[in-house]
């Protein structure tokens, strides 16, 4: 649906300013007016005392009658405030829609609007250190980082949290307990972001099971990032040291995860000033020997390793299928050929 975009090319935002915002229509709420009154469908408009496109309040005569000089009442009144929408002579039935839902849209992030979409959004650039999990729930939001473990193999737990991390940003190790997201949504939390996280307790917190539908529309009072994986996983070394590095600063966070068509990634932005170490080419030049990655198919879904050689001739799967491979070295030590689809590269 389209809407107002409220900022221009070259303006400056921040992570909370108001970039856009469409109006939603309101609830409708039908009414079987012909039934209640006893009358014809088609003589439904002989009775209204209102039209298309009027205002009414909640309780307002919409239509109906008075018989017998009055002894004898028969009115149908609204059920909500709102604006009359149709009346059918076919059905007999009269919709009342409630007034339109005004839905924003912030910045997500703080940098510069590059472009702007008419009726639509806008498009944001920032300089930003940018890393992907590998599962979360909870969709965008933002917060002060800070770091609660000094190691990846640590474990996030309830006595680390307090009411000072209001509004912030947890990072944990290796794993998150139940009794830490409860205490972190507790103490109004805004995100965690950890290396993994049981799946049964993740069940708990939720009250259901996730199944293979996009995540990050969870209203569970917080978002949460795993980095690795299910199960007691240690993060990343080189998350975990860039996380650090940027303790204090506001990060904005995305729990989203789609899995099939149309792949999602949960992640974390930490706009910043700082100067890149890292050769621009060396990031952005794609998999090659001794390229970082991350596995994220079984039988080594979220193991972490590096690039030993991409295959050139196409390698045939147990199923038949034939695929462009890549053998990788494991941090266990272990080498193995995996499709190139099922490996991810780890870029920050």
């Amino acid at each position: 649906m389209s809407g107002k975009v409220f900022v221009k090319e070259g303006q400056e935002v921040n992570f909370t300013d108001i970039v856009a915002e469409m109006l939603s229509p309101g609830e409708p709420f039908i009414i079987a007016a012909s039934q209640k009154l006893g009358i014809q469908q088609q003589d439904i408009k002989i009775y209204m005392q209102k039209k298309v496109g009027e205002q009414v309040k909640k309780d307002e005569p919409l239509c109906g009658y008075n018989a017998f000089f009055g002894l004898m009442k028969n009115w149908v009144n609204s059920p909500t405030d709102g604006t009359i929408e149709t009346i059918s002579e076919v059905s007999g039935q009269i919709i009342v829609r409630q007034a339109p839902i005004a839905v924003t849209i912030d910045s997500y992030i703080n940098g510069k609007v590059v472009e702007v979409m008419e009726n639509e959004g806008a498009v944001i650039e920032t300089k930003a250190a940018f890393i992907q999990g590998i599962f979360g729930i909870g969709g965008e939001t933002h917060g002060d980082l800070r770091i609660l473990v000094d190691s990846p193999d640590q474990h996030l737990t309830a006595d680390m949290i307090s009411a000072d991390d209001n509004g912030k940003v947890l990072v944990g190790g290796s794993l998150v307990t139940k009794d830490a997201l409860l205490k972190a949504i507790e103490n109004k939390v805004e995100g965690i972001v950890v290396g993994g996280i049981r799946d049964t307790d993740l069940i708990e917190i939720l009250g259901y099971e996730i199944g293979v539908a996009i995540t990050g529309h969870e209203e569970v009072g917080l978002t949460l990032v795993i980095t690795e994986g299910f199960g007691e996983m240690n993060m990343s070394p080189r998350t975990l040291e860039l996380l650090k590095e940027f303790e204090g600063y506001r990060v904005a966070i995305n729990g989203a995860t789609q899995i099939r068509a149309g792949v999602m990634r949960p992640e974390i932005i930490i706009p910043h000033e700082q100067e890149s170490e890292e050769d621009e080419e060396e990031v952005t030049g794609g998999m090659t020997a001794g390229t970082p990655v991350r596995l994220i198919r079984q039988p080594y879904f979220g193991m972490l390793g590096k690039v030993i050689t991409l295959i050139v001739n196409l390698q045939t799967l147990e199923t038949g299928s034939k695929v462009r491979a890549v053998e990788i070295e494991l941090e266990t030590g272990e080498k193995v050929i995996v499709p190139r689809a099922n490996v991810e590269i780890l870029e920050m």
